[in-house]
């Protein structure tokens, strides 16, 4: 059975989100090739990966993203981010993507409803009901609130908080059932 997984922010070929973000790279070119290969080892040509935005810099040409996208396992679908120039303006590089939304709500039988975001929210559609929001955008960065919803039953599912690599739907139900103990 295909596993579902999620992530955000990879930023491929943005040289100063190495800086912004203390990733542990020296280039582009390396965070790229690692990038890659932590996704191809979790993720199955016949996985599901919904990405939650930011996944191409604007400076790579379509031919770039289309050569990255093609290396990556997986069905993929795609959450706009804030930096997602190259995915806004080519239909060829959107059409590799099953979809390509601003949020979603995603139902996968056995787990809640899961709001998919590329922004975090304090509360989401269900959130009162025990539904999950994902996001990314804010590179691990964000701390502990006093809102028990946003606190407990969302999660940064961007590489920079997850040691660069997607997250399993199983990883992020047993991360949220850690956090409401």
């Amino acid at each position: 059975m295909p596993n579902v997984f999620a992530t955000a922010d990879q930023h491929f070929g943005h040289a100063n989100i190495i800086r912004f973000t203390n990733r542990p790279f020296k280039y582009t070119d390396e965070m790229r090739e690692i990038l890659i290969a932590n996704h191809n080892k979790v993720v199955k040509v016949q996985d599901t990966v919904y990405h939650l935005g930011d996944l191409f810099w604007r400076t790579l040409t379509v031919e770039q993203a289309v050569y990255i996208r093609s290396r990556l396992n997986g069905n993929h679908y795609f959450i706009y981010g804030n930096h997602d120039e190259v995915m806004e303006r080519n239909y060829q590089l959107r059409s590799l993507f099953g979809w390509c939304k601003d949020t979603y709500n995603l139902k996968v039988p056995g787990y809640p409803n899961i709001v998919l975001n590329h922004y975090a929210m304090r509360v989401w559609n269900g959130s009162h009901k025990g539904a999950y929001h994902l996001y990314g955008h804010s590179h691990g960065k964000l701390g502990p609130t006093t809102n028990k919803y946003e606190s407990l039953l969302s999660m940064d599912v961007g590489v920079d908080a997850n040691n660069f690599y997607p997250v399993s739907l199983e990883e992020i139900h047993q991360h949220m059932k850690e956090k409401c103990k």
